[in-house]
């Protein structure tokens, strides 16, 4: 049948990664994809810029722009001191309730959903060169789940375990307008991204090269 069908025929069904851990494809339409490119380009003029954070003494091959509370290794603060000193800007309201949407879609649980509380984003782009090591999402002091949202160019994505960086792990394609989220039991699990495939966004997503990924969080922290 394999042969016999394509991907695009059978279409790209949702599935279950690991407990915890849905993928649901095609779940932002064109429209909702162009007006978020809209705003990351707002974002990117914010008062904090773009940046590649450093771990160690190498610099990340993603610029980032973070929404709520500004992430850097290994800590989360309101300022980007490790940019300039600037106050991010706020959390918005409709990613909030983008986010329990999101929550519900994937878990069928109204009141899991109604009390899903992101505070903060970070806001991923990636050039055709650019990567992501395994890692565990591990800066923030809850464990509520992580909404993930892809536009633009599709990339090769890795979600592992949550023991270490090596097998076993699953590679699936995320593409413009892919739902990923990852919570209980998954919540830690390692995951990266592997490679991007430059010329894959769709016209209709309003992203002219690259990929954006949003990956909305509760940090539990407090001012």
């Amino acid at each position: 049948m394999s042969t016999l069908f394509s991907e695009s025929f059978l279409g790209r069904p949702r599935r279950e990664l690991g407990p915890g851990a849905i993928w649901v494809p095609d779940w932002l339409g064109a429209q909702e994809q162009r007006w978020i490119v809209e705003r990351f380009h707002e974002w990117g003029r914010g008062p904090v810029p773009p940046r590649a954070a450093t771990i160690g003494s190498a610099h990340m091959s993603v610029q980032t722009v973070c929404l709520g509370w500004h992430w850097r290794p290994y800590a989360y603060s309101r300022e980007a001191i490790d940019v300039n000193g600037n106050r991010v800007l706020e959390f918005p309201d409709w990613m909030l309730r983008l986010g329990r949407k999101a929550i519900l879609e994937t878990t069928g649980d109204p009141l899991l959903a109604a009390n899903y509380t992101p505070d903060t984003a970070l806001v991923n782009y990636y050039t055709d060169d650019s990567k992501m090591g395994m890692h565990q999402d591990r800066d923030e002091h809850s464990s509520q789940p992580v909404v993930s949202l892809s536009i633009g160019d599709t990339c090769h994505f890795r979600f592992g375990n949550t023991n270490n960086r090596n097998k076993p792990f699953t590679d699936i394609s995320l593409a413009s307008g892919d739902l990923f989220v990852f919570g209980g039991p998954s919540r830690l699990a390692y995951h990266g991204v592997t490679r991007v495939l430059p010329g894959t966004a769709p016209a209709e997503c309003g992203l002219g090269s690259g990929r954006i990924n949003i990956t909305m969080r509760v940090t539990g922290l407090s001012d």
